[in-house]
């Protein structure tokens, strides 16, 4: 039986480049392999364990990885969907999938491997007690049990504590879940599904990676310690700089770092098992002794490495087919697949063996043909005969032919993509999920960064009479005039999408509001009906429009009007859909594409749905000038109200007429982001001063780039209150600005989502009033989320609460409140 060789992007893990996403066939260079040999020749593995992205020790990881030359994992809980995103607005599952792909690019990097639960980011939690009574954490322990007898860790090293010390009720449940996992995965009573693909397994010992960082400094000098700022020559960087470089892929979280060099202990307690001495992996034979007739094979091994010569890396290649050989005849277990795996790579690298396979459009639908090529070239200048090529949708390509020294063989064909292959769409978003934690059908795509790709070329070669099987993903190749040749991840779509150009639609009566769908055909020759499934209480007109595209990638824009059959003065949000039929099929499929330069692009298909709130609003004033911020969608969410909202530019603020404006609103985190901002004060201090109304929304605490925010002094603190059903005190319900142009009462605060605030302020000047009051359990009242000041002729607004959520949300609360904020009674 053919020994599979599985290079999709999991491999390309191990590689030293961070440019790697881009190409389906991974390329050691002489000093990468020399690497994978001592690599080869390491039997141990170690797996590190949080709850974020960005928690995990990159040099360590890095150190571990390259150094000690363990197989290294990390496992993030989740994939840090709660945050905010300093690069674009997306937010929610959308900004999950961003730092997914930036974990994966840090990990490319530091040679670890990505796993994840199905754990959901929901945003900052207090304590573990709050954590756990949002995820579903039988379901998430049975993962992290799954994950580890997969990976099979002899150490299992957590970053945080389970207390308090780690800062955070993601953190600390994280070390929780560790410690249930490190015993569970070792019970065969406990998930017994799981032993028809997995075994038990009992990790030698869990260590918590002690830390100072945030003012807390948790190592002490009687702790096991090692020293993991070495220099290695074959990389020619210390693990400071590469750690440096896998850090500074989290930028979404605005998280580049400098580099460090030079000696830098990492320090570790001991939770279970008996302690290190020596060694983290003390009492674990790392050598191929630790396997039953391994001794010979590590003779081997050591053989290969000892007579590698960098110039001619192919007069390797004999030597390592009787490592292959002789790795075949182990009994079937862990370490015989990985090392398998690992002598696979390292023949083809060897043999300079490079192939690929690409389509020739960027988008292809089941059941419709692909133009699609693969490329082998052999530039060991060692006998490799090419046996077959397999295709899906078309099978076996019998080749039977030599590959000759560096001469290009490539296969041009047309293919019929399978009529069953599901759509692209992240395995842990195909279906609707409760708050915290994601359904995932399949549980063995558990513990998984992504998805297989679902179209693949297999490879057949023979090297040395020894039969090799390469699986290369079909992906999109094209030339960027700028860039240079570059590959996309190739998709998988339905016949035909339908975007609706907003997510919310807002009704303050019984008028009515057009909806604008942007259809696009995905293949050639589609048509059918359109329409839109609405709740009761509306109406659409016209009910149906007939639609027909004549080629691939033809859109068109198609306009209803919505309006509710009476009018309501309540507060109600709804959900209303799109439906396309084509060939008796309806489809409800929406187009979402995420594509940053650091990241592979992105693409996915939601449900073409938006939310249609009623609401019982009154606004005074048009024209509303909007500095944007950081993942920030409350101006389109402003608009959506009636509102002119102009984005606001240097020559705006600087050389402007700022009077023309009804209000001006500083976007998320804009203090923190915007150099320019300490220039710009001044003119919006003087549009205050003069009458106007200046809303600034959250900021965090640091860096700023000034410190003097408002007209009167206040700080920011860390405060937040992460329940967002916690009660809300109002502290002078009869202010005016609680009062014009809606009379604000504590039903407003009902259906609020993730948070009600964080980073509220302190120590604010007595010339500012202070609206509410509120706080978690346990705690005592906050009082620093809305500040509210006269200022010469207007009025100035500072709010901690988190509206960069609620309105994208559709909570009719948060539009009346904010409505309110910025609306001055003249």
């Amino acid at each position: 039986m053919f020994q599979r060789i599985y290079t999709a992007l999991t491999l390309l893990l191990l590689l030293n480049s961070s440019q790697a996403f881009c190409q389906p066939s991974p390329v050691w260079n002489a000093a990468d392999i020399k690497l994978q040999l001592k690599k080869l020749d390491t039997l141990g593995s170690v797996l590190y364990f949080a709850a974020h992205p960005d928690d995990e020790n990159t040099r360590l990881l890095g150190y571990l990885a390259k150094e000690k030359l363990y197989r290294t994992g990390y496992l993030s809980l989740t994939r840090g969907d709660g945050g905010q995103n300093l690069v674009g607005n997306e937010q929610g599952e959308l900004l999950g999938l961003i730092r997914t792909q930036e974990l994966l690019a840090a990990r490319r990097i530091d040679g670890a491997e990505q796993f994840f639960t199905r754990a959901q980011d929901f945003g900052f939690s207090k304590n573990p007690e709050e954590t756990f009574s949002i995820w579903d954490s039988a379901k998430i322990i049975r993962d992290a049990v799954w994950v580890i007898r997969k990976f099979q860790p002899d150490v299992i090293i957590c970053r945080f504590p389970a207390d308090s010390r780690a800062g955070h009720g993601h953190h600390t449940a994280s070390a929780m879940i560790a410690a249930k996992a490190f015993d569970l995965a070792a019970d065969p009573n406990y998930a017994p599904e799981q032993l028809a693909y997995v075994k038990p397994w009992q990790a030698k010992r869990l260590l918590w990676n002690t830390f100072s960082f945030g003012g807390n400094n948790t190592t002490a000098e009687d702790q096991f310690k090692i020293d993991v700022g070495v220099y290695n020559p074959l990389l020619g960087k210390g693990f400071g700089e590469i750690a440096a470089e896998s850090r500074s892929q989290h930028k979404s979280q605005g998280f580049g770092v400098p580099a460090s060099r030079g000696s830098a202990l990492e320090y570790f307690l001991t939770i279970k098992g008996n302690s290190p001495v020596q060694s983290l992996l003390d009492g674990v034979d790392q050598s191929w002794n630790r396997l039953p007739q391994g001794s010979a094979i590590g003779a081997l091994v050591d053989k290969v490495i000892a007579s590698y010569n960098m110039d001619n890396p192919a007069a390797s290649v004999p030597a390592l087919l009787e490592v292959r050989k002789a790795i075949q005849q182990l009994p079937e277990g862990y370490w015989k697949n990985q090392k398998l795996k690992e002598t696979e790579q390292l023949i083809l690298a060897c043999a300079g063996i490079w192939a690929e396979a690409y389509s020739n459009n960027p988008v292809v639908v089941p059941g419709r043909p692909m133009t699609a090529s693969v490329q082998v070239i052999n530039r060991g200048n060692i006998p490799v005969t090419l046996k077959n090529i397999t295709l899906p949708g078309k099978g076996d390509n019998n080749v039977g032919q030599q590959l000759p020294f560096n001469n290009l063989y490539n296969l041009n064909t047309t293919l019929d993509v399978p009529a069953n292959i599901p759509v692209s769409q992240p395995y842990w978003l195909i279906g609707a999920h409760p708050l915290g934690t994601y359904n995932i059908e399949n549980p063995l795509l558990v513990g998984n960064p992504e998805n297989t790709p679902a179209l693949q070329a297999s490879i057949q070669l023979q090297i040395g009479g020894q039969d090799f099987i390469i699986q290369r993903p079909f992906q999109y190749k094209f030339t960027d005039p700028v860039k240079g040749e570059l590959y996309e991840p190739l998709v998988i779509a339905p016949p035909v999408i339908g975007n609706l150009t907003n997510q919310v639609f807002i009704f303050t009566g019984n008028n009515s509001q057009d909806v604008a769908v942007k259809m696009q055909a995905m293949t050639d020759h589609v048509n059918g009906e359109l329409s839109l499934k609405l709740p009761p209480g509306f109406t659409s007109t016209p009910a149906t429009i007939t639609y027909n595209f004549d080629q691939k990638n033809d859109e068109k824009e198609f306009h209803f009007s919505i309006k509710p059959i009476k009018a309501e003065n309540n507060n109600r949000v709804d959900t209303f859909s799109v439906a396309m039929t084509y060939n008796g099929k309806a489809y409800t499929d929406g187009l979402q594409r995420i594509s940053y330069d650091h990241i592979p692009v992105i693409t996915l298909f939601p449900p073409a749905q938006a939310r249609l709130v009623t609401v019982a609003l009154k606004h005074n004033g048009n024209n509303l000038g909007y500095i944007p911020g950081a993942g920030d969608l409350v101006a389109a969410s402003l608009r959506q109200v009636g509102y002119n909202v102009t984005e606001l530019t240097e020559k705006d603020i600087m050389y402007g007429d700022l009077s023309r404006y009804d209000a001006i609103i500083a976007g998320v985190r804009a203090y923190n982001t915007i150099p320019r901002m300490k220039f710009w004060q001044p003119h919006l201090m003087e549009y205050v001063k003069n009458g106007g109304t200046y809303l600034v929304q959250y900021n965090v605490n640091s860096p700023l780039v000034m410190t003097d925010l408002g007209p009167f002094p206040f700080s920011l603190s860390r405060d937040r209150v992460t329940d967002e059903h916690a009660k809300v005190e109002f502290l002078n319900p009869k202010d005016p600005v609680l009062q014009y142009p809606n009379a604000i009462v504590p039903s407003d605060f009902s259906g609020w989502v993730q948070e009600l605030g964080l980073y509220y302020t302190s120590g604010a000047d007595k010339a500012y009033d202070k609206l509410f009051a509120m706080h978690d359990k346990g705690e005592s009242p906050l009082d620093g989320s809305t500040l509210v000041a006269s200022y010469g002729k207007g009025r100035y607004v500072y709010t901690s609460l988190s509206f960069f959520r609620q309105l994208p949300a559709g909570v009719p609360g948060a539009y009346r409140l904010f409505v309110n904020l910025i609306s001055a009674k003249k």
